[in-house]
């Protein structure tokens, strides 16, 4: 499927090297202009996680800026450094820019015996002269700093550009009367680069009843032995209405597949919730890393269709390759002093344990009868997040100008008899925070939010500024 391609493999990224531009002192320099770009070539290679690019030639001209520049355009490379041994003529670079791929990086050598760091701040002139946002790192590439500024500038310059072109699968209108999810689709085609094609949640319902019941049977066949307790009650929730879920999972999973679907969101309340079936199980595992067909490529899925909080994850998807996490904000312990975050969705599995073993996260997952209100019935998905460092996202907007809210957190694990004080059937994520939470109360623009693992904050900012995004960071 689309969403595959473009969210796995490594950042594909272009280098091309800048030289001076009187021809008779380029032939005495090219050697010099060579060797810092096939340090920077080699030390990218060599770390295993980058997909280098290299110019055919040296650039020296206004030609040749033009004609490498294109090249890297048409090898689709997600961004583009520009390496500088020697002085270089500032407008090669422009020349380069405007007609290349970004976003750039420009890359130095801090060399006493030759001006590369002056070419460098030359050309970043120009650039800016044009409005031209760029990145800047100076120094040996060998030192382990240095990089990792260029691995990052490669991580944040693949989340920006596979946005571009991608599809989001917006299944359902907006759900529950929310502004904060639901977003204009020419704002995101003209600012991300993103398509938005609308679908109905009738289209889940007609290929569920397409699913192969040989497959239905083995879903939940593998979902008891592998769940730790499925809370069967004969009404809300029974064996018919639990395979009923896996037939909408295996339609959803279809309708993306087929559609080339990069990320969805589906809105679910009230029309499928109380006339059908919760998507809860669904919501579960399009962002798993695995269901009972055996491993897969988690596909972002935003409940009660959230736009913002769609895009938001994939962002962290392609960022961190890891499964994202959908939250909602719901309570303030101030016993432990931890944000509760509780959704009446559902949250990927594999934060249950944290294991690349299904079997280990799944022993820790509970299926309880759906709430009343939810008619339709169907199991929700409960688990306690497992406790780590990791990093709070979110996309707002204040009169349609985007920022980015960041939260640098703490997971952590509590008694289980916790999540009885708020609904001890959905899953529940105790987070730590780095200040009173009454600051994010006063100042959190939404009711979802998303995280993963790890500390993301500078990567974000960084992926924000290609986007130009502005940034929110609480906490720091």
């Amino acid at each position: 499927m689309n969403g595959t391609s473009r969210t796995t493999g490594k950042p594909r990224i272009g280098i091309l090297g800048f030289s001076d531009g009187e021809p008779e002192v380029h032939e005495q320099l090219k050697d010099i202009v060579s060797a810092q770009l096939s340090a920077i070539a080699d030390a990218l290679r060599e770390s295993g996680k980058v997909e280098v690019v290299v110019g055919d030639r040296l650039v020296c001209s206004p030609e040749t800026a033009r004609e490498e520049s294109l090249k890297m355009v048409a090898r689709d490379v997600d961004g583009t450094i520009f390496s500088y041994g020697v002085f270089s003529f500032p407008n090669f670079s422009a020349i380069a820019a405007k007609n290349g791929k970004g976003p750039f990086l420009l890359a130095a050598n801090l060399n006493p015996d030759w001006p590369g760091m002056v070419a460098m701040l030359a050309s970043g002139g120009a650039l800016h002269h044009l409005g031209i946002d760029h990145f800047r790192v100076a120094g040996d590439i060998r030192e382990p700093e240095v990089l990792e500024k260029v691995l990052s500038f490669a991580r944040c310059a693949r989340v920006a550009s596979r946005l571009r072109g991608s599809t989001y699968g917006l299944i359902g209108g907006r759900s529950l009367g929310m502004y904060s999810a639901t977003v204009s689709m020419q704002d995101w085609q003209d600012k991300f680069g993103v398509d938005i094609e609308h679908l109905d949640q009738s289209e889940i319902v007609r290929l569920a009843g397409e699913v192969d019941p040989e497959t239905v049977e083995r879903a939940f066949a593998w979902l008891e032995s592998h769940v730790g307790s499925i809370r069967y009650d004969g009404v809300r929730l029974t064996p018919e209405k639990l395979k009923t879920q896996i037939r909408h999972y295996e339609a959803t999973k279809r309708i993306a597949a087929e559609r080339r679907f990069d990320f969805v969101g589906v809105k679910c309340h009230y029309e499928m919730s109380r006339h059908h079936c919760t998507q809860c199980l669904s919501a579960a595992f399009m962002n798993d890393p695995y269901d009972w067909n055996g491993p897969k490529e988690p596909v972002v899925f935003s409940c009660e269709a959230d736009s913002d909080g769609a895009l938001t994850m994939q962002i962290l998807r392609l960022l961190t390759d890891d499964p994202v996490l959908f939250m909602d904000v719901r309570h303030v312990d101030r016993e432990y002093g931890v944000m509760v975050f509780c959704n009446c969705g559902s949250e990927s599995t594999w934060y249950a344990g944290r294991s690349d073993d299904p079997a280990e996260n799944l022993r820790q997952v509970t299926f309880y009868p759906c709430l009343e209100i939810y008619s339709g019935g169907g199991a929700h998905v409960n688990c306690m997040t497992k406790a780590g460092t990791a990093t709070i996202a979110r996309l707002n907007r204040t009169c349609g100008r985007y920022r980015m809210t960041l939260i640098p957190a703490e997971f952590v694990e509590l008694p289980r008899e916790k999540m009885a004080e708020t609904t001890p059937e959905w899953p529940h994520v105790f987070a730590k925070l780095p200040f009173d939470p009454q600051v994010f109360l006063e100042r959190f623009d939404a009711n979802h939010c998303h995280a993963v693992y790890g500390d993301w904050i500078e990567d974000l900012s960084a992926v924000c500024r290609m986007l130009d995004v502005d940034v929110e960071i609480l906490g720091r």
